[in-house]
């Protein structure tokens, strides 16, 4: 499974009261007294997101105000995938110059004699976050339009946001998205030298030869667009976008095509997710949720069929990375279960998915 957990829970996952994985108390809570305003010491901490993600903690004083405390996962070794300062500065810059819903950020650290790490602390932001079918089963199919319309409307704001006027005009390079990372993802799968996945490169090769002309203006691509990475209000609506760690500037065509591959139809044969919480009879199917974006960005989507593969092999290589860390027993800060080799299999079955793909496209 790829390494993309959520960034909130309505309750946290885990509970520490003494050692806590990621957080020197002593000298985080000194930290927290110094610099939010009427904050009341002691502290709680209770992680709720973790993996190959970024750690984020549900943080609560003695007085019940609560925020959200986001690192890097312990002893990761990719500090370019899970850059702090990069991730405060976007959602700080939406939050003062655009209408994409962010939760307030608060006070950022990059002393790293305080923690081992930079961290940031955010707005806590209640609602209900849409991560499997029991957390969708109560919903009717109004109730789901408006959650998807809004989703829809968030992704397309933030594709067509003017990169410059929001300060975020230096955030990357704005061409050869689809290049880039293809580049990237295969360096990082190579320089985990963890064994020889044939499939992986053929496909990489294939994927390069076959680029298609980028037809949309450049645009802040968040990388891992879906329900369970927003924060739904009480209308169904978004009430905050989070994890904003694998966010640059690019194709916002592929950006919507990797997001696309979360809406999972029944009778799919693999979802990125194990449990989507579109199987949901109330929600529409894949085909609308494509044609409503092409509606209302204007976008065209002919090579829809490319940025899929695409977004299947680009997975593959995420979960092989997930893959190597495991065998090295770096785990994030979260325990694990199950046999560490599953997750080797369903890299496998990932990129045998995007071959039969590939077929009719490639």
């Amino acid at each position: 499974m790829a390494p993309t957990v959520a960034e909130y829970q309505t309750e946290a996952v885990e509970s520490f009261n003494s050692e806590i994985p990621g957080i020197d108390q002593e000298a985080v809570t000194n930290w927290l007294v110094d610099n939010i305003a009427d904050s009341e010491p002691p502290f709680t901490f209770d992680l709720i997101a973790a993996g190959g993600s970024n750690l984020t903690f549900r943080l609560a004083d003695s007085g019940g105000r609560q925020w959200a405390l986001r690192r890097p996962p312990v002893g990761s070794a990719l500090a370019t995938a899970h850059d702090m300062g990069r991730e405060w500065r976007i959602m700080a810059a939406l939050g003062e110059a655009s209408d994409v819903p962010v939760p307030e950020m608060v006070a950022f650290c990059d002393d790293h004699s305080v923690n081992g790490a930079d961290f940031y602390v955010m707005g806590f932001v209640e609602g209900r976050i849409l991560r499997d079918q029991d957390s969708a089963a109560d919903m009717t199919p109004e109730q789901a339009e408006i959650a998807t319309q809004s989703l829809l409307d968030v992704q397309i704001a933030f594709h067509t946001l003017d990169l410059d006027e929001v300060g975020l005009g230096d955030l990357g390079r704005r061409e050869d998205y689809v290049g880039r990372q293809l580049k990237r993802w295969r360096r990082q799968v190579e320089a985990a030298g963890v064994r020889e996945v044939p499939l992986l490169i053929e496909l990489h090769e294939r994927l390069s030869a076959a680029k298609p002309p980028e037809v949309a203006p450049a645009a802040l691509a968040h990388g891992d667009y879906r329900f369970d990475n927003t924060v739904l209000d009480n209308q169904w609506k978004i009430a905050a976008v989070l994890d904003w760690e694998l966010c640059t500037t690019g194709n916002p065509i592929a950006d919507f095509a990797w997001s696309l591959q979360y809406w999972a139809d029944p009778g799919d044969e693999m979802s990125f997710l194990t449990d989507p919480p579109t199987l949901q009879g109330c929600f529409v199917r894949r085909r609308e949720v494509a044609d409503r974006y092409a509606t209302q960005s204007g976008f065209d989507l002919s090579d829809l069929g490319y940025y899929a593969v695409f977004s299947w092999w680009k997975q593959a290589c995420i979960v092989e990375g997930a893959y190597a860390r495991r065998l090295q027993g770096m785990t994030g800060g979260m325990g694990t279960t199950g046999d560490v080799h599953d997750i080797a299999r369903r890299v496998d079955a990932m990129l045998a998915h995007a071959a039969d793909m590939a077929a009719g496209v490639l």
